[in-house]
């Protein structure tokens, strides 16, 4: 049964137990739907091959051998990931574009007597739903901007502030980058397509009513392009800074970096892709910290050195102007949590200046 994915939306109320992604490795890893699993119809090398003898060769030799080379595989999953499915499971299905490799894995598990749905027009149709929002359509959103200097907690105060019932995109989890020279983060970043995916899937469940808070970014997080809908839309909104003392920054940053300076090699590393823009004398100081294991102090002298001075250069290369500001003092929960209340006043300022608590 064929599945029309009319909107995003519809993702988050699908009647289905389990999304099978039936393209390539190759393909999945570059994008897929949202909780989809990866159960190729064809492995990379024979989709390669059948391909290619379509091309060049002979069609209906190509689609023989790729008959023979889906029903192996499929009977591999039978007695494999899908062996122990019940009588009722209800799985859809999608290849590139709800053709034949999505249909010929359909067809099996159809007779098996499984309820299968197809999405019509496959991955294809939900990548159009992708770029249409965040390329082609403004966005309908009420964005908040919370900015601050680098080491001022911003991703801790967006989680603090979700649990409290706000609204939050955070775009450095999406992006699994913590936005900053250094901020690298164990498994790499997604591909763009795939951070275009959970960006439009994370915006498609917000209430438009609502405002929501994003942490101030520039149009790149890490290598990842925040999409032409979202920074218009955020260039436009107003925010709130957080300022803290550099101590009580540098403390921050030497504790939510300790992944990095637990490795030296990939400390240095990262520290050696600075010396373009910032010298040899400055990375080398900033070298020879590292190497005492003086972390705090390495972390102060990136925040007064190179952090802030970029910070205040891409601000004024954007033209922005901050009306609304909080300050604290320190930067561990406790701090940030007795801050919220000042916080969340702000931003109701910044939305409305005749906002109620929502």
């Amino acid at each position: 049964m064929k599945f029309e994915l009319p909107d995003l939306c519809a993702l988050h109320d699908l009647s289905v137990d389990t999304i099978i992604d039936a393209r390539s490795p190759a393909e999945y890893a570059e994008d897929h739907l949202p909780g989809a699993i990866n159960l190729p119809s064809l492995s990379d090398d024979q989709r390669a091959e059948v391909g290619t003898i379509y091309v060049q060769e002979d069609r209906f030799r190509a689609r023989k051998i790729g008959a023979a080379h889906v029903a192996r595989n499929v009977a591999g999953y039978l007695e494999g990931p899908l062996a122990d499915k019940p009588g009722n499971w209800r799985p859809l299905v999608y290849c590139w574009r709800g053709g034949q490799r999505s249909g010929a894995f359909a067809t099996i598990l159809q007779q098996i007597g499984w309820r299968v749905q197809v999405i019509d027009g496959g991955y294809r149709a939900y990548r159009r739903l992708v770029v249409d929002m965040l390329y082609e359509q403004p966005l309908g959103l009420r964005p908040l901007l919370l900015d601050g200097n680098t080491g001022t907690a911003k991703t801790r105060l967006l989680a603090l502030l979700a649990e409290r019932g706000w609204q939050v995109i955070d775009l450095e989890g999406l992006a699994n980058h913590r936005g900053s020279a250094l901020g690298d983060m164990p498994g790499g970043q997604p591909t763009q397509k795939l951070f275009e995916g959970r960006l439009a899937q994370a915006l498609a469940g917000l209430d438009p009513q609502r405002p929501v808070v994003i942490e101030a970014e520039s149009n790149k997080v890490g290598h990842r392009i925040v999409p032409p809908s979202l920074w218009q839309s955020m260039r436009a909104a107003p925010s709130v800074e957080i300022s803290a003392p550099s101590a009580a920054r540098a403390a921050f940053l030497a504790s939510a970096y300790a992944d990095i300076s637990a490795t030296p090699d990939q400390l240095c590393h990262q520290l050696d892709l600075l010396r373009p823009i910032r010298g040899h004398a400055l990375v080398d100081a900033w070298q020879r910290l590292a190497a005492q294991g003086a972390f705090t102090d390495l972390a102060h002298a990136l925040i007064t050195e190179h952090y802030d001075p970029a910070y205040a250069k891409a601000r004024q290369r954007n033209d922005v102007s901050t009306t609304h500001r909080v300050a604290v003092n320190d930067l561990d929960d406790a701090a940030l949590i007795s801050a919220l209340p000042r916080i969340e006043a702000a931003l109701m300022r910044a939305a409305d200046p005749e906002a109620v608590r929502l």
